[in-house]
């Protein structure tokens, strides 16, 4: 397959990945101390650069989108926050999105867009029956992606990243869905290359709570139960990967929720499929407790070279966005900061902007790193 350049994408070599990354890995993934983040930092930008390193994020302003009739997946959501940012900034709909991003966030051409927003809300043939909202291997649904890439044509945009929530069962138990996942996320990673998208979230799947460690025979903590649900995510983020590999679009495993809840095990399932279109794209807020909002960040940023959600969320005292952009800036991450405000004191509109100022103010001033 060619890319859209007209160039072939260069042969993947999955075995012989990280014995090359290794050493960049290595020297990444430090403790970050103010001497060392001061020697480490090196990303100087200009403002042209550092807006360039920004994405919008379609996910905080989804109560800005059209729904499907009777609020079913494939659309924005209901109910009064919906109503009032409506009121305030009118209805919109994924088509709608890219000039929405230029007026909103002055200098942002780059996109993070949400699977469950795509499509035409009106036409219920390019929705999937099986609860998977927008189908992209549909007739109608191809044709809509075309659209939209027509559309990010003509208002100079791009889409960076896709969010994605539609493939499912990534770590098993059952085998057969496990497969059925596979097969959507080809279709996405297909629309993805479509509409130029550098990467791509697949959620880990697993349990929401992880199973949890017991005695062993030996009377130490040992956790069996784990083993087949990274061991299954590993099979199936490989395959999806090779075909990423194919369509030059990047497969990435975000802690959002699931066996990823757990930076460590991000680690591993990376580490496992050791393929260069398979790696992190750490969310600032989705951790388990406030000890991983800086420590599990370190954790995982040198494993991410594409993507980054830049959060807000008032789940947690303590949300500064500076710290954790020049965590990322540290570790050498050369990516897009995804603006995703979660919940707090604005609306999704306020909340991302709130976020437009704190990533360009670390980007302007990249260190201390804490």
């Amino acid at each position: 397959m060619t890319n859209k350049d007209g160039t072939t994408p260069a042969p993947v070599d999955r075995r012989g990945f990280f014995k090359t990354a290794g050493a960049g890995v290595a020297a990444a993934g430090l403790m970050l101390t103010p001497g060392e983040a001061a020697q480490n930092v090196t990303q100087v930008f200009s403002e042209k650069e550092r807006l360039n390193r920004l994405a919008s994020n379609s996910y905080p302003l989804r109560w800005l989108f059209k729904s499907r009739a009777g609020g079913r997946g494939g659309g924005g959501r209901g109910g009064q926050m919906s109503q009032q940012m409506k009121e305030k900034y009118g209805e919109i709909t994924m088509l709608d999105f890219p000039q929405f991003t230029k007026d909103t966030f002055q200098g942002v051409v780059h996109m993070d867009i949400w699977s469950s927003l795509f499509g035409d809300v009106t036409d219920e043939t390019m929705f999937s029956q099986q609860g998977r909202g927008f189908d992209p291997g549909s007739a109608s649904g191809k044709k809509w992606l075309d659209q939209m890439a027509s559309r990010l044509v003509k208002t100079g945009t791009h889409v960076h990243h896709i969010s994605n929530n539609a493939p499912t069962g990534m770590s098993g138990p059952e085998e057969d869905a496990r497969k059925a996942g596979i097969d959507v996320a080809k279709k996405w990673l297909d629309a993805a290359a479509t509409l130029g998208a550098k990467s791509m979230r697949v959620n880990s799947g697993g349990p929401n709570i992880l199973p949890q460690s017991a005695n062993g025979p030996d009377g130490y903590p040992k956790n069996d139960a784990i083993v087949p649900y990274l061991r299954a995510c590993i099979e199936s983020f490989k395959e999806m990967a090779d075909y990423g590999a194919e369509r030059n679009v990047k497969v990435t495993l975000e802690n959002h929720w699931g066996l990823t809840a757990n930076p460590m095990n991000i680690r591993i399932i990376i580490e496992g499929v050791n393929h260069p279109y398979c790696e992190a794209s750490p969310d600032f807020g989705n951790w388990e407790h406030e000890y991983l909002l800086f420590s599990g960040l370190k954790d995982v940023a040198p494993y991410a070279h594409t993507t980054v959600h830049a959060k807000y969320w008032d789940r947690w005292a303590t949300n500064d966005v500076q710290r954790s952009t020049r965590i990322m800036l540290a570790s050498g991450f050369k990516g897009k900061f995804a603006l995703e405000y979660e919940a707090g004191p604005w609306d999704g509109v306020e909340g991302c902007k709130y976020l437009y100022k704190e990533v360009l103010a670390a980007l302007s001033t990249p260190s201390p790193v804490i």
